[in-house]
């Protein structure tokens, strides 16, 4: 069985620099964003807020997804975000119980 596949949307404030990425592991994935465990873009652009996700069944779902979505314009993608989370809170905490 497949692992199930999450699409992903960090940015480092509203209307801000977004960052498009999947993983099989949500939460462990936005916490080394927001604690920048490791060098890349999102370190090196702030980008700690996770502001939209999608679950996929399976990780090829979700790259598919991916590579469609790296293609919008910008001003689809915060439709999309906007969709999800109006406010541009940082959902992280959702993923994780207290």
């Amino acid at each position: 069985m497949e692992k199930p596949g999450f699409l992903y949307i960090m940015a480092n404030r509203r209307n801000g620099t977004l960052y498009l990425g999947v993983t099989s592991d949500l939460p462990k994935r936005a916490w080394e964003h927001r604690v920048g465990a490791v060098a890349g873009f999102t370190r090196e652009h702030g980008c700690k807020l996770l502001v939209w996700y999608q679950a996929f069944e399976s990780l090829d779902a979700a790259r598919l997804r991916e590579l469609q979505m790296k293609k919008w314009k910008r001003a689809w993608k915060l439709r999309e975000i906007e969709g999800l989370n109006p406010e541009w809170e940082d959902l992280f905490d959702r993923l994780t119980p207290l």
